[in-house]
């Protein structure tokens, strides 16, 4: 089997999806068949250096020839919202251009990120007259609305909606990440059968517990190891609430000079960020970029506490990634998160964390305060954290089916099951 990856980014770039690829790639070589990636050339989170190198590397075998990419020109992703539009569309349009010529392929696999990328997808599928997996990740434009970026029935919204409904109708099997992904999916009248829950996993070989003494990260960024640390790695995007994560930094300062937070990531809202810290004169906030992924086990392993932080809404429609690689490290999570999530609801029932209402600063601080003041507290509601991904979000499981839903949509294609 011979399956098409339609990525709007791919190594050396790295995204929330990047590490579960990875898995998923690795996964399905193993089971014996190959993967044709069509992604742009790498702009995202890596040096001028790093992009020169690929500059007039528009094409590349990886993994002993299993995998193939073929790269196409984008230009450099902005912040400014229309301007990043403009590109998704540009890609889209060399994706579908290059994607149709493909006459080898059994089925195409692609991600939620960016929201035009499963309506593209459908698209090719339609053409090239095979099944289309969907892994949805996000919720769009639902995630807009939480966010406050749009409201419902404004004209982002109707397209938005549009999208999705099309993408919905243009897929063979969607993946979902959580139960609550399903019933959003559900109300939007697709049928339950195309439907397949696969919550996003962690590789725990790779995501394990560092000691701060043998931390690279706190040695190169000449973090003091003797500091309460909560630590935020990830987008740095609109939706994350990064006012309320100053409010609470401006709190905490007037309490104690022996807790600091560890922002590390990159995202639209960056520089909008740096400039409320700046503004506010917070030295207890420490910003750190984007790290590689071969770190990632000292990344997560920096703070005391993992926190992940967003406005109000966004919960219903995302799980964050970055949970399972909290636990991993044996970190308890410090969520300020819809309190009627499926992430409240596992860290309640697991007893892996904190939460406090996604609007309230001194919620928050009152959770870090308590983390802080036992350090029991946070050892037993890391080892919890640890003991969940074990019984629960198997790497092999996970990845195993996937392979399976794979497998399951072009056996359906071939009985001529699926009508495509």
């Amino acid at each position: 089997m011979k399956i098409l990856f339609l990525n709007a980014y791919f190594k050396p770039e790295q995204i929330a999806f990047s590490h579960l690829e990875n898995d998923l790639l690795e996964g399905i070589i193993a089971a014996g068949h190959d993967v044709c990636v069509i992604c742009p050339l790498p702009t995202r989170g890596i040096s001028k250096e790093m992009a020169g190198k690929y500059r007039n590397k528009k094409n590349e075998s990886l993994y002993g020839g299993h995998v193939t990419i073929t790269r196409f020109y984008a230009p450099q992703e902005s912040a400014n919202p229309f301007a990043r539009t403009l590109r998704y569309f540009w890609c889209n349009v060399q994706t579908y251009r290059i994607g149709i010529k493909r006459k080898d392929i059994d089925v195409i696999f692609c991600c939620s990120t960016p929201p035009t990328q499963g309506w593209i997808a459908g698209k090719i599928a339609k053409r090239l007259h095979v099944p289309f997996l969907y892994s949805l990740q996000d919720i769009f434009p639902d995630s807009l609305v939480n966010a406050g970026m749009t409201r419902e029935g404004s004209m982002i919204w109707r397209i938005g909606r549009h999208i999705e409904n099309t993408t919905y109708k243009g897929a063979s099997k969607i993946i979902v990440i959580s139960e609550g992904f399903k019933r959003n999916v559900l109300s939007k009248r697709v049928r339950e059968a195309m439907i397949k829950v696969i919550p996003n996993w962690i590789n725990t070989e790779k995501v394990y517990p560092v000691a701060r003494k043998d931390n690279k990260i706190i040695k190169k960024y000449n973090l003091d190891p003797s500091k309460f640390y909560v630590c935020y790695s990830g987008n740095i995007g609109h939706s994350q609430n990064l006012e309320l994560l100053v409010e609470a930094a401006k709190k905490l300062k007037q309490e104690t000079e022996a807790i600091e937070f560890v922002v590390i990531g990159e995202g639209a809202a960056k520089d909008y960020f740096h400039e409320m810290v700046e503004a506010e004169k917070l030295t207890n906030i420490h910003m750190i970029p984007f790290q590689p992924y071969e770190d990632i086990a000292h990344v997560f392993s920096i703070g005391d506490t993992g926190l992940i932080i967003s406005k109000k809404g966004v919960g219903v429609s995302s799980v964050p990634g970055k949970t399972w690689s909290i636990m991993a490290a044996e970190r308890p999570i410090l969520a300020s998160f819809d309190r009627d999530s499926d992430l409240s609801e596992i860290i309640n029932r697991n007893a892996c964390g904190l939460v406090s209402d996604p609007e309230s600063s001194d919620g928050l601080v009152k959770n870090i305060m308590r983390l802080y003041s036992d350090s029991d507290l946070c050892r037993s509601m890391g080892r919890n954290g640890k003991r969940y991904l074990a019984d629960e979000l198997n790497k092999d499981k996970c990845v195993g089916l996937y392979v399976s839903a794979f497998n399951e949509i072009v056996k359906s294609k071939r009985r001529g099951v699926l009508d495509l």
